[in-house]
């Protein structure tokens, strides 16, 4: 059983996820970072790949992943980190990314080496299903790695179910058809966040992008079994003196514990 199959088969509901730009806000920070989502209660970790032209991404995230370059963040420094950490985390680690720079490391190598440093899932979201299917697919397999495809409110009902019956990891539900960080009205989604719901996919569905403080945390996991959070970490770490209490104190505030 893999980490992120252990994740939802004891835990089925209100499951936090947290991403994070390796190499922000400084290059060493990963396995800090990691160490304290992990003693604080996140149940999954995403460690963003910084690339220069991220599509998908607001001015945080995208400011963060420049920053990060700018540190001197490459993929082959991230898995030396990540091997630092390994041994040490028992929640599941995904790598997100995008496929140009996946493909310029090699898509082989780059799967073995997520594989050694105990990755347990890939997200790129440019990585379109045929090629997936065709190219990429058995290379995943073979190293043990989930493949997270994303959907979004314009993405029908048979592609839903298609990404669905070539997944076996969970399905990021993007909230809306928009950049991460962008403000987004969960109420307003209810449709979509219903539909899906419905669909009863045999994959678990996470929300993101919009997720930010325990109100949209509860809202999205009243229709999924968890939600992803990026933006909002990443604004709280920017400046921190301490990440572990920043950290300590954000989850808190998205789970309202005191």
């Amino acid at each position: 059983m893999t980490t992120i199959q252990k994740l939802f088969s004891e835990k089925k509901k209100d499951i936090l996820s947290i991403y994070f730009t390796a190499g922000f806000p400084h290059l060493n920070d990963t396995e800090k970072i990691i160490n304290a989502l992990n003693n604080h209660g996140a149940d999954m970790i995403e460690v963003g790949i910084p690339y220069s032209d991220p599509l998908a991404d607001g001015p945080v995230i995208q400011n963060s992943s420049m920053e990060a370059l700018k540190n001197g963040m490459t993929i082959k420094l991230l898995f030396e980190q990540l091997n630092q950490c390994k041994g040490q985390i028992e929640i599941p680690l995904i790598l997100m990314g995008y496929l140009n720079p996946v493909l310029q490391y090699g898509f082989e190598n780059f799967c073995a080496d997520a594989k050694k440093a105990g990755i347990a899932g890939i997200i790129l979201p440019d990585l379109p299903i045929n090629e997936f299917e065709n190219e990429y697919k058995k290379i995943l397999a073979e190293n043990d790695l989930h493949f997270i495809f994303l959907i979004t409110p314009e993405t029908s009902d048979e592609r839903i179910r298609k990404i669905d019956s070539i997944s076996d990891g969970f399905i990021y539900a993007v909230s809306s058809s928009s950049i991460t960080g962008r403000d987004t009205d969960m109420n307003a989604q209810e449709n979509y966040f219903k539909r899906i719901k419905n669909m009863n996919l045999k994959n678990e569905v996470l929300i993101g992008f919009g997720i930010k403080d325990h109100i949209t945390f509860s809202q999205a996991c009243q229709y999924a079994t968890g939600a992803i959070i990026g933006t909002a970490y990443i604004k709280a770490i920017a400046n921190a003196d301490n990440i572990e209490a920043v950290t300590q104190q954000f989850i808190n505030g998205i789970l309202q514990r005191k």
